[in-house]
C-alpha cells in the first residue's frame, strides 16, 4: 500500500513537473512573438536555454533531432523560386511532428550562434511589406507558432490543464475588477446615510478590509467580513441593493480562485 502511495505521488509531481515546464516553454514562445524585433535574438536565447532546463523537452528535441538530416531538411523548408522575372524565398516547415521540430530547433540555434543573420533572413524569406516588424510578425506566425503548435500537439493533457487554469484566471480577474467597483458604490452609499458617524466609520472599516482580504486571496477573512457587514446593514436599517451582488460576486471569486 505504501509503495503504491508513493508512486502515485511520484506520478503526480511529474504531471505537476511536466505541466510547469511545457507552461514555461509556452510562455518564452509568447514573449518571443510580442518582443520588439530588436529583442528577438535575445527572446530566441531566452527559449532555447528554457528547453536546456526543461528535462522533458530537452529528452524530446534530443530524440527528434538524434538521426536528424538538418542539411537535407534546409534545402526542402527554405524554397527559393524563379519564375523568369522574380525570385521568391518562402518556408515550408516539415509536415511530421518529429521532423518539424527537429528543423525549427536546429534553425533557431543556428540563428543563435548567428551562422544564420536573422534579418537577412527575414528579409528573404518574411519580405512582407518591406518592414522588419511585418517580416518578424510573419516569420512567428510561421515558425514560432508552427513549434508551439507540436508542442501542443505532444502534451495535450498538460496543456489543456494549463489552458483551463488559465480561463479560470482570466475570470477571477474578472469577478474581481466588478468587486472593486461594488465595493467603491457601497462605500459611496453608505458615507451619505444618515447613522451614527462611529457606526458609518466601522462599517467603511469593514469594507476597506473586505477589499484588502479579497485581493489578497484571504477565503476565510472575506467570509467572516461580509457576514459582518451582513448583520452591521441589517443592525443599522441601511441595507443597499449593492449588498446581493457583492455576497454572489464574491461567492463567484471563490469559485473561481
Amino acid at each position: 500500500m505504501k509503495k503504491t502511495h508513493e508512486r502515485t505521488q511520484g506520478a503526480h509531481k511529474k504531471m505537476t513537473d511536466t505541466k510547469e515546464q511545457i507552461k514555461s516553454f509556452l510562455d518564452k514562445c509568447e514573449e518571443l512573438k510580442s518582443c520588439k524585433f530588436i529583442m528577438a535574438t535575445t527572446k530566441i536565447k531566452d527559449l532555447l536555454k528554457c528547453i536546456v532546463n526543461c528535462p522533458e523537452l530537452y529528452r524530446l528535441f534530443e530524440a527528434v533531432t538524434k538521426d536528424f538530416n538538418y542539411i537535407s531538411a534546409k534545402s526542402r523548408c527554405l524554397v527559393t523560386v524563379n519564375d523568369g522575372v522574380f525570385t521568391r524565398s518562402y518556408v515550408v516547415l516539415p509536415d511530421t511532428v518529429g521532423q518539424r521540430l527537429a528543423f525549427i530547433f536546429c534553425l533557431l540555434v543556428e540563428f543563435d550562434k548567428d551562422n544564420i543573420n536573422l534579418n537577412d533572413f527575414l528579409r528573404q524569406y518574411f519580405p512582407e511589406d518591406g518592414s522588419y516588424f511585418a517580416s518578424y510578425q510573419a516569420f512567428c506566425n510561421t515558425v514560432i507558432k508552427g513549434l508551439q503548435d507540436c508542442i501542443i500537439q505532444i502534451f495535450r493533457e498538460e496543456v489543456g490543464n494549463i489552458e483551463a487554469e488559465r480561463a479560470l484566471s482570466a475570470r477571477a480577474g474578472e469577478i474581481l475588477s466588478s468587486l472593486s467597483v461594488a465595493l467603491s458604490q457601497e462605500a459611496e452609499f453608505l458615507t451619505h446615510r444618515r447613522i451614527d458617524d462611529e457606526e458609518k466609520e466601522n462599517g467603511l472599516k469593514i469594507l476597506s478590509a473586505l477589499a484588502k482580504n479579497i485581493k489578497a486571496g484571504d477565503i476565510e477573512n472575506v467570509d467572516a467580513l461580509i457576514c459582518g457587514y451582513s448583520y452591521f446593514v441589517l443592525n443599522n436599517k441601511c441595507v443597499s441593493d449593492g449588498v446581493a451582488e457583492i455576497i454572489e460576486l464574491i461567492e463567484a471569486y471563490e469559485k473561481n480562485l
